[in-house]
């Protein structure tokens, strides 16, 4: 199996959870090597994502590690399974691996969640304001990084045209409504495009009002993607570095709870509906 110089956080996410299972068992490196006819160091790639993990051998471990649970185990084997290169790869090279691997995770999500406090959520932007959004950043970008991340912008969008479109739910501060990213006609017709979307059947948006005050997380914001199992959900934040990842159950269980404070601060839909068009009409 090829060695992988970059791997993914996709790649990276089993070949931790493989790990964790295996500290979990109290197996060392030389066990678990041992049970596939490998060195502790191909081993200790294969944790780290640089080596692949085929299905089989994960179930070999997942076996000998006593693992019972058979929906985590194959959720595991699903991931090793997928040799198809995403429509985000082809971007490599030309965009920060990170903004690929958030394209990869909501591909392969169950549901995302997200919290937006500045701007309209990626996924819900139009190519103006998209354009605004990634216009407005230090150090400035030149005109073709600005295009190519507007173009990668839109082509996550493909995730609500899967054959099971992606379940997808937005607390969206009011603040980040009157923000005029590209100017008042550019976020009107964005909030327009906003409610708009909202309208379809697995696209939820809540908008959180000022009225409400202060909240938690409000520094930042927040996607939380639903895996095929609890166990395989996925945290992603935004930081000055580019996006950071975690599965962490601790922090996992914080940002949980983080968007069920949200979801009962928030307006609505119908509600939500009418302040975006309100603030829409104040522009």
């Amino acid at each position: 199996m090829a060695t992988r110089t970059t791997p993914t956080e996709r790649q990276k996410r089993l070949g931790a959870e493989l790990r964790k299972m295996r500290l979990a068992a109290g197996a060392t490196t030389e066990y678990a090597a041992g049970l596939l006819g490998i060195d502790r160091t191909r081993l200790s790639n294969m944790e780290s994502g640089i080596r692949p993990f085929s299905p089989e051998r994960i179930r070999t471990l997942a076996s000998n590690y006593a693992c019972t649970d058979d929906s985590y185990v194959e959720a595991l084997a699903a991931i090793a399974e997928g040799k198809e290169r995403g429509w985000w790869e082809k971007h490599r090279g030309t965009l920060p691996s990170g903004l690929l691997d958030i394209a990869e995770l909501e591909w392969h999500a169950a549901r995302v969640r997200t919290a937006q406090v500045m701007h309209v959520p990626g996924l819900l932007q139009t190519e103006e304001y998209a354009r605004a959004v990634f216009a407005a950043v230090l150090p400035p970008l030149s005109r073709l990084e600005v295009e190519l991340r507007v173009a990668h912008r839109m082509e996550r969008q493909q995730v609500f045209k899967r054959p099971a479109p992606l379940p997808y739910v937005a607390y969206v501060h009011e603040a980040a409504l009157r923000m005029p990213f590209g100017g008042a006609d550019v976020t009107r017709q964005q909030l327009k495009h906003l409610c708009a979307l909202s309208e379809r059947e697995t696209t939820q948006v809540r908008v959180i009002p000022t009225s409400v005050g202060g909240f938690p997380g409000a520094g930042h914001a927040l996607l939380y993607a639903d895996g095929a199992v609890p166990q395989l959900d996925t945290v992603q934040l935004d930081s000055a570095h580019g996006p950071e990842f975690t599965g962490a159950e601790a922090q996992l269980t914080k940002y949980r709870a983080h968007l069920d404070w949200m979801a009962d601060a928030a307006l609505p839909p119908a509600a939500s509906r009418d302040l975006i068009r309100e603030v829409a009409l104040e522009l």
